[in-house]
Order: C-alpha cells, then sequence, then structure tokens
C-alpha cells in the first residue's frame, strides 16, 4: 500500500497528464439545474480504513451525486428488511437502459437491480412503507454513518428532477400496476427525487462510503452501518452493477467496486483498504464521468491495486 506521498504525487501525475488529452463529455443537461455545473471542476478525495485522508483539486465542492445515493438508500433498506427486498428487485446487470420500460415489462415489474431507476424507485417504495418520516429517516441515517451533519437535499435540484421526471412516473406507475410498488406514486417519488438530489464533497463522499472498506464499520465514527454478510452484497452489486451500461468496462480497467452518477461523480471501494471518490462534470456517452473513469483506472494502475 502507497503512503502519503505516493497518493499525492500520483494524484498530481495523473492530472497533468490529462491535459495534454482531450477532455471529451457533455454535462448533463436533462436535469436542468444540472446543466448549470462548471465543468472544468476536478475533484479527488482518497480515504483508508486507518483514517487517512489524500486530496486533490475541487475535493471540498458540494456536487449532485445523484445515483451514488442509491447504494445509501439500499443500504438503509437492507438493515430494516434484510433479505426480504431481493423478492422484488432483483441484483442481475441490466443490460439496458437505466431507465428502460421494456425489460420491466418483461420481468413483470420487477427491477433488475437497485441502481437502475425502476429499482431505486423500489427501494424508496420501501422505505416509505417502513419509515415515519422518510425523508428525514434517511437523511438522518445518511449523516449518521457518515459522520458529516452537513449532508443536506437539494430542493432545486429535487424540484428540478421533478418537472423533468416523466420517465420516471412512468416506470413507477407500470410497477405499481404489477404490484411492485404499494404507496402512493407521489410520495416515493419524492422520496426518490430528493435521494437523488443529495449534495457532498468528494471528501464528504469518501468517508461516507468507507464502511463498505472496513467490513460495515465506518472507522471515522466507529459506527457499524451494516454487517459484514451485507457489506459482500453491496459491494458486489457495485461491481456488477454500479455504471450503467459500462460497469463490465470499470472492472476490466479498474478492478474496484463502485458507482457512478450523472452529477460526474464516482466512488470507488477497496475492501480493507479505502473509499475513492472522483469528480469531474463532463460524462461520456454512457451517463459516466469522462474524466473519473480515467482518474480511477490510472490510480489502481499506478498503485497497482486492485481487488483482482
Amino acid at each position: 500500500m502507497t503512503n502519503a506521498t505516493d497518493y499525492q504525487n500520483i494524484f498530481r501525475e495523473i492530472v497533468s497528464e490529462f491535459k495534454i488529452a482531450d477532455d471529451c463529455g457533455e454535462v448533463a443537461t436533462y436535469i436542468p439545474e444540472l446543466g448549470k455545473v462548471d465543468p472544468e471542476k476536478l475533484g479527488i478525495h482518497l480515504t483508508t480504513v486507518q483514517k487517512f485522508h489524500y486530496s486533490f483539486g475541487d475535493s471540498n465542492d458540494k456536487f449532485s451525486i445523484q445515483s451514488i445515493a442509491k447504494v445509501l438508500s439500499l443500504t438503509l433498506a437492507l438493515k430494516i428488511m434484510g433479505k426480504d427486498i431481493w423478492k422484488r428487485v432483483g441484483v442481475e446487470p441490466s443490460g439496458s437502459a437505466f431507465n428502460s420500460l421494456v425489460q420491466l415489462e418483461y420481468e413483470k415489474g420487477i427491477p433488475r437491480n437497485p441502481f437502475i431507476n425502476a429499482g431505486a424507485i423500489v427501494i424508496c417504495d420501501i422505505l416509505v412503507t417502513c419509515l415515519n418520516n422518510p425523508k428525514l429517516e434517511l437523511l438522518e441515517f445518511i449523516r449518521k454513518t457518515s459522520g458529516v451533519e452537513s449532508i443536506d437535499y437539494s430542493s432545486k435540484i429535487a424540484d428540478s428532477e421533478k418537472l423533468t421526471g416523466f420517465r420516471n412516473y412512468a416506470l413507477t406507475y407500470f410497477m405499481k400496476d404489477f404490484g411492485n410498488i404499494y404507496n402512493e406514486v407521489e410520495p416515493v417519488l419524492d422520496l426518490y427525487f430528493h435521494l437523488c438530489s443529495i449534495e457532498m464533497s468528494c471528501k464528504e463522499l469518501a468517508q461516507a462510503f468507507l464502511f463498505l472498506a472496513s467490513g460495515g464499520v465506518n472507522p471515522i465514527t466507529n459506527e457499524t452501518v451494516i454487517s459484514p454478510r451485507r457489506t459482500k452484497r453491496i459491494n458486489s452489486i457495485m461491481q456488477m452493477c454500479g455504471f450503467y451500461d459500462e460497469a463490465g468496462e470499470f472492472a476490466f480497467r479498474t478492478g474496484l467496486p463502485g458507482k457512478s452518477g450523472v452529477g460526474g461523480g464516482i466512488v470507488a471501494i477497496h475492501p480493507g483498504k479505502y473509499s475513492i471518490a472522483v469528480w469531474s462534470p463532463k460524462l461520456n456517452i454512457n451517463g459516466n464521468s469522462y474524466k473519473g473513469m480515467k482518474v480511477l483506472e490510472a490510480v489502481t494502475t499506478k498503485t497497482m491495486s486492485s481487488i483482482f
């Protein structure tokens, strides 16, 4: 495992190499608020299970973590319901678009995994059923397990998502018709839109996900977030399903479980070693951060560290 100086030098080396490369990708605009972000932002933060922090660039700037938050809602649902949630959502890669209706019809309203939109909406339906105040209790869970009290929803982004969320409404009504949404559609989607609006910095994101590198316990807070067995399950789903239609490519090139979001963030886990978050808003054709994917591939290549 590399030391502090190595990590800092590696981050600088990687970024200097990008200056001579094309900066490809486009900022997401289908959610209007996301289109307002500075496309040149780049942040990196790595936190080890020994509680050492290494950062570069805009690592303290908050951004919309979008689908990365689906890992946290899944974690809370697993704590509450355990293995029963797998009766309502699968654990397989989708092979289709993250908001596909076709696959959902073919599989009779059971989403392939909890990270595509339909799967995350089912998880939100479970939380609406089980919690008295779902938005507040989900946020409190994330703040407590991360040790970061400033984490919050963005009402602007949540409202922007709702105004353009026609496909998500269609998915939810479709699943309700199949009997896989138990509550009214509005409160379920309200929770979903707020979940995706959560804002964190790279430093906060790396810290919030550190429990997945440490057997379910966040070393920063000593908070037991979830059991080691369920930690393994979550990491496995991230490995297979965390990058839309590019999960295999990320596993092939980077060799870590992780999760991306259309806000340009990516978090990746090296079990037993570290959690790393990267933010660069320009997305590739698969909806993943173009530069973020390259940074994480370079980090594991230069440090010769992956789970394989």
